[in-house]
């Protein structure tokens, strides 16, 4: 007994330790302020690049088409799959299609008349099950429309001319934990009216015969996703050989027109060419 009060008192006025005890205490609460803090900042710079990125699809669908001195500027549906290309790589690390969704639609006045408000039509692209706060195609025919945009601020087109007018909705994908932010749904508009005189009759087709896809809203789709299974994602060119190929088997895959990786053999494509076991072939 005696010994067990020694003990409490020597304990009692050790001072020793005092500083190490101190941060261990506190550890947690800071460790957990500290992420909290950072959370919060990759939350801050998530919100300003969705906002940059819907700045970014407006500005560039009011610069798209063909440049003619001869006719109003048609734009294509190509042109629109490359705008949207354009914003998944300024996207980056966002992966914004896989998380996100972006709609373009072109609010225009409707045809023989001064100043009815209508969209004319819209394109879509993204995984996420999000719709326009504002209208889908075709909205305002019947004169119910008088812009797009919050009640109190909307924009709305001149006669013969067009508005882009573009909404982004993504997830907030957490950095260290949703349990300090949570996953929002950060959303962000942006318009620009066309810069030139552009073809207002429709979206053309390049090539009618082999129509390039359509960034339609009822689909929900992501192609710039990466491929599965580690295959190599083809850029629609980029095919090895002139019609010509190697015999022995190269062992290094193919690079094609789509780009896919073989696994023993592999094919060189782009010309036609293949790469065989035993002996190649000439492609034309």
């Amino acid at each position: 007994m005696a010994r067990t009060r020694k003990l409490l008192r020597r304990l009692r006025t050790q001072t020793s330790g005092i500083a190490m005890t101190e941060f261990a205490l506190s550890m947690p609460f800071l460790l957990m302020v500290g992420l909290w803090g950072v959370e919060m900042a990759n939350y801050a710079v998530t919100t300003m690049k969705v906002s940059q990125l819907a700045i970014h699809i407006a500005d560039n669908a009011s610069r798209i088409g063909d440049t003619s001195t001869l006719e109003n500027r048609k734009i294509y549906e190509a042109d629109v799959n490359d705008l949207l290309m354009g914003a998944n790589i300024q996207g980056g690390s966002l992966d914004f299609f896989e998380h996100g969704r972006a709609i373009i639609s072109s609010l225009e006045v409707v045809p023989t008349t001064d100043d009815q408000q209508y969209i004319h039509w819209q394109r879509c692209m993204g995984l996420k099950n999000w719709t326009s706060s504002y209208g889908v195609a075709g909205d305002g025919m019947d004169g119910s429309l008088s812009g797009m945009g919050p009640i109190g601020q909307e924009v709305s087109a001149f006669d013969g001319e067009a508005v882009m007018f573009v909404e982004v909705a993504y997830d907030y994908q957490p950095l260290v934990s949703e349990r300090f932010v949570g996953t929002p749904n950060i959303q962000s508009i942006a318009s620009f009216t066309v810069r030139s005189d552009r073809d207002l009759t429709q979206i053309y087709q390049r090539n009618p015969g082999l129509p390039d896809p359509t960034a339609d809203c009822a689909t929900y789709s992501n192609p710039y996703a990466p491929p599965v299974n580690g295959a190599d994602a083809g850029g629609g060119g980029g095919g090895n050989g002139g019609g010509n190929s190697n015999g022995g088997g190269n062992g290094g895959g193919s690079n094609g027109g789509g780009g896919s990786n073989g696994g023993g053999g592999g094919s060189n494509g782009g010309g036609g060419g293949s790469n065989g076991g035993g002996g190649g072939s000439n492609g034309g």
